[in-house]
């Protein structure tokens, strides 16, 4: 018997979890589905992310006594791009009811997100109010709520960290037609999880085998390199300035029903600054905010521990099955 020295890291391992499929909005829809009959919690990825992003903290959930329920979104990942050209909020979020209590059965969820995963779910959870009995939310957009947030601080991220979401949003087409090859639209993305710091420093690249090579920024960068798929990850950000871009509108704004865990990766240079006390705001019946330590905007992966202890706890009673306490 030999050592095998070439092992892949199963959190580096596209393999690891079986993928099903979901045809419900008329597209192929990817996901991951673990801990079948636990307490279904549903996973949702933001950008430039795909359901990778929670390698790390599938398992430990599990563990935990969740479901867990991880897809792609529509134009990312193993998912295909949406039949009718839509890529925004609206349409994600419609695509996980369809998938998760239509096609899965599951009356009752507690949903996790950030970035653009973030929206989509507390779209969700005001627009379906019934179904959604927790959220727990990180690093993600917030509506802007005037009256309440005027004593805040820092309610914006730096100028100089938004040139990405306003050349995606208003020239998505000039931009992805200047990324011509596979590697070009990798190495665009590589970018957010390196030299932009949306990461805490070292978070994607220390320890690397060779110089410059660095296999987490790969693993998480390998899906973007389809041009059809790049484009329709723009979509997000394109919607936000143009309503044609839209398939319905957003559901944003304080939630005073929904009980919401709040962490906040502080060395994120994209999201705001302020963004603890901003979420605390939004959603008055709120646990935390928590403020995660050598983390950035990655919180599935830069704070895989918190995450889940975090959630578990959050969740106690629910995976106790005292849905009341």
């Amino acid at each position: 018997m030999t050592d095998d020295t070439t092992a892949i890291d199963p959190d580096l391992d596209p393999g690891r979890f079986e993928v099903h499929r979901s045809e419900a909005r008329g597209y192929s829809q990817a996901y991951v589905r673990e801990g079948v009959g636990g307490v279904p919690l549903v996973c949702v990825h933001g950008w430039p992310e795909t359901k990778r992003i929670f390698w790390k903290v599938i398992e430990p959930l599990v563990a935990a006594g969740f479901e867990v329920i991880v897809p792609d979104l529509r134009g990312f990942g193993d998912s295909e791009v949406g039949p009718d050209g839509f890529h925004d909020v609206f349409a994600h979020a419609a695509d996980l009811r369809a998938l998760v209590h239509d096609g899965l059965g599951h009356e009752r969820v507690v949903l996790l997100g950030g970035d653009l995963g973030g929206p989509v779910i507390q779209d969700l959870a005001l627009r379906h109010p019934e179904w959604v009995d927790r959220m727990v939310l990180f690093n993600s957009p917030l509506p802007y709520l005037r009256d309440l947030m005027a004593g805040i601080a820092d309610t914006r991220p730096a100028r100089e960290a938004s040139d990405y979401f306003v050349r995606q949003g208003l020239d998505p087409d000039g931009l992805a037609a200047e990324l011509t090859t596979p590697g070009e639209r990798r190495r665009y993305i590589a970018t957010f999880y390196t030299s932009r710091f949306w990461a805490h420093p070292g978070a994607f690249t220390s320890n690397p085998p060779s110089p410059g090579s660095y296999p987490e920024v790969d693993f998480h960068v390998e899906p973007f390199g389809d041009a059809a798929k790049l484009r329709a990850s723009f979509g997000g950000y394109e919607s936000t300035f143009e309503p044609a871009a839209r398939s319905g509108e957003a559901m944003l704004g304080r939630n005073e029903r929904t009980r919401t865990l709040i962490l906040h990766g502080t060395s994120d240079h994209v999201i705001y600054p302020a963004f603890d006390r901003m979420a605390a705001a939004v959603f008055p019946d709120h646990v935390g905010p928590f403020l995660l330590r050598e983390c950035g905007h990655f919180v599935p992966w830069e704070a895989p521990h918190a995450l889940v202890s975090g959630t578990a706890a959050f969740c106690a009673d629910l995976l106790a099955g005292d849905p009341t306490t």
